[in-house]
């Protein structure tokens, strides 16, 4: 059994649509999969549906934005299965009224340096519920300004501690954000901590029980991190997942669907939750 639980689609900064990610995953021998589009549950119902129709499991996701307060710092929380979603729909909707703004000052600073307007980065944006640095990218892409989604272009205007036109405001408090996934009945999995340096907090959230598990298989965490993330999981009894955190033609690295994966065990625990709430 193939589990892949991190990917996005077009409702956020992937490239790829639903039908074509879950064809894709067909084609690979990937047997599970979630589509965890960021501060969205859009793709919920119609996943399932495409899911059933090529003999894929969907396992509903949502890779929710959250703030740190203590750290001053942000999180990536991954949402799996939750059995009431539309408890998520206001904490989903503060995320992308935040990502939002950020996007708008970081597009205003990209057109001061260069000669693109709103519309060109808005045909890659209409499906999703945000405009991300990779539809800007994708528009200076288009114009000639650059020749790829991360590389020097991308470094220097969008790295979160020099970028020039990189716009971070705090997202919704990541204690709220588990309550109310909790709330939804939901698995809360922290996504990548080796990207915003979230191991102190990863340790603390298992500490007070607050986490679910850990996705300790990611591109970003080299085989020492991803030791690190799993003797923290198995201190405290967390599941451990593992995706490839595919985007498609907006991945920052190479990182096919399938790459990385959820093993038998932990996935058991997955689907059983899962199938308790269906």
């Amino acid at each position: 059994m193939k589990a892949d639980l991190h990917i996005h689609s077009k409702f956020s900064d992937g490239s790829l649509g639903m039908e074509d990610i879950i064809v894709q995953a067909k084609r690979t021998g990937v047997d599970i999969i979630s589509i965890t589009d960021h501060d969205t549950t859009a793709s919920f119902s119609r996943a399932s549906v495409l899911g059933h129709r090529y003999g894929v499991r969907v396992i509903p996701g949502i890779e929710i934005s959250a703030w740190d307060v203590a750290r001053k710092n942000k999180v990536h929380i991954l949402c799996f299965a939750p059995a009431k979603p539309d408890r998520l729909e206001e904490v989903c909707r503060k995320s992308c009224d935040v990502r939002r703004q950020c996007a708008n000052e970081m597009l205003k600073k990209v057109m001061q340096l260069y000669p693109i307007t709103p519309e060109s980065v808005a045909k890659y944006s209409t499906s999703s519920k945000s405009i991300f640095k990779q539809h800007i990218l994708h528009a200076l892409i288009e114009y000639g300004y650059a020749k790829e989604f991360n590389g020097t272009t991308n470094d220097r205007l969008f790295n979160r501690k020099t970028g020039s036109c990189y716009v971070e405001r705090e997202y919704p408090d990541v204690m709220y954000v588990l309550d109310l996934i909790h709330s939804a009945k939901g698995l809360a999995i922290m996504a990548h901590p080796f990207v915003y340096d979230n191991i102190d907090l990863l340790i603390e959230l298992a500490e007070n029980g607050k986490i679910d598990g850990v996705e300790a298989f990611h591109y970003s965490a080299k085989s020492e991190q991803q030791l690190t993330l799993t003797e923290i999981a198995e201190k405290y009894k967390l599941i451990v997942t593992g995706g490839s955190d595919f985007h498609g033609l907006y991945n920052e690295v190479p990182s096919a669907l399938g790459s990385l994966t959820t093993d038998k065990k932990n996935i058991d625990k997955i689907m059983k939750h899962f199938n308790s709430n269906s």
